[in-house]
């Protein structure tokens, strides 16, 4: 798969807004894929999909370097380490904490922690770089706002109603909120690269980020089955091992590389406040595989939780277009 050519660097302000934002739609696509991924191998622990997502990730980067190394050749080891940094915090960190979050306290608590990122991401970032003047924020953010809560309604619901024990709650919203953490801080970091390197390609720094990845997932199964005796008894791969690498594979080429791959040419075109408020296009990918996958439609509260978060994409990206006044 090749990699989409870098966009002219001066596309009129109109095109470019409306680019960025297909490309941040692909990179939810794509990223509401790993969903799916514990419903379909429930079976697998988190840290088995974590560390096969992101080996996946990094074996597929492997000849997707070969073909792009003189781009690569040219990267400082400035730029690796931030690759790795990138690697270790918004892949491995973010996706253990969430996965342990959810087998700890079930997945009401951390879906509605989770649910909160296109908030808190935009407002991070705008605190961080005041793209925007807050009067044009607050009425994407109020209606995403709005949005979460009706979409997260019933999780809440259950969440009120949990069974669970303590300990086993406090400690899955402690993963909760590092994972929130950890995934706020990648966005943000992430676009500043970018934006500060217009002349690396989308596809070389996501290649860049799955080859610092690889180590990282490898040392990490390597210890996994090595302390759970998975190799002594045969299942490395687990019960189901084509199914798993299969999965891993797909997961690794569309959720990791394709996706960071769209979400790096999108931080490159639109500010990082809005880039934070498109976080949302992954919830609501994540939202219709899941009810896909269970054959059901939503109900009239998550339909209307739908309505309110496309219509706070819908005003944020009016809030960037051209024309605004200046950030005060």
């Amino acid at each position: 798969m090749s990699p989409p050519a870098p966009l002219p660097e001066r596309l009129p302000e109109r095109l470019q807004l409306s680019a960025g934002v297909g490309f941040a739609l692909a990179a939810g696509l794509a990223w509401g894929l790993v969903f799916v991924a514990p419903v379909l191998l429930s079976d697998y622990s988190p840290a088995m999909l974590t560390f096969g997502r992101y080996l996946a990730f990094g074996l597929i980067a492997l000849p997707l370097a070969w073909r792009d190394r003189q781009a690569l050749a040219h990267l400082s080891r400035a730029d690796w380490q931030e690759a790795l940094k990138l690697a270790a915090v918004g892949n491995l960190l973010y996706y253990l904490a969430l996965s342990s979050a959810i087998q700890l306290a079930g997945v009401p608590l951390p879906t509605v922690v989770i649910g909160t990122l296109p908030v808190v991401i935009a407002v991070c970032a705008n605190l961080n770089r005041r793209e925007l003047a807050w009067r044009r924020l607050l009425l994407p953010l109020l209606l995403m706002a709005m949005g979460i809560a009706c979409v997260n309604a019933s999780e809440m619901q259950r969440l009120a109603q949990a069974s669970g024990s303590a300990s086993g709650l406090g400690s899955g919203l402690l993963l909760a909120l590092a994972a929130l953490v950890c995934w706020t801080w990648y966005p943000i970091r992430n676009a500043a690269w970018v934006q500060r390197h217009p002349h690396v390609g989308a596809g070389t720094w996501a290649t860049a980020q799955g080859l610092a990845t690889l180590p990282l997932a490898a040392a990490g199964m390597a210890i996994y089955l090595l302390a759970t005796g998975a190799i002594e008894s045969g299942q490395a791969l687990g019960p189901r091992p084509w199914h798993y690498a299969g999965l891993m594979l797909a997961i690794g080429l569309l959720a990791s590389w394709l996706g960071t791959l769209c979400w790096n040419q999108a931080s490159r075109l639109l500010p990082t406040s809005l880039m934070g408020q498109l976080i949302v296009f992954e919830t609501l990918a994540a939202l219709a595989y899941g009810f896909v996958h269970r054959g059901a439609l939503p109900d009239l509260t998550t339909w209307a939780g739908i309505a309110l978060l496309v219509a706070g994409v819908v005003a944020g990206t009016r809030a960037c277009s051209p024309g605004p006044a200046q950030p005060a």
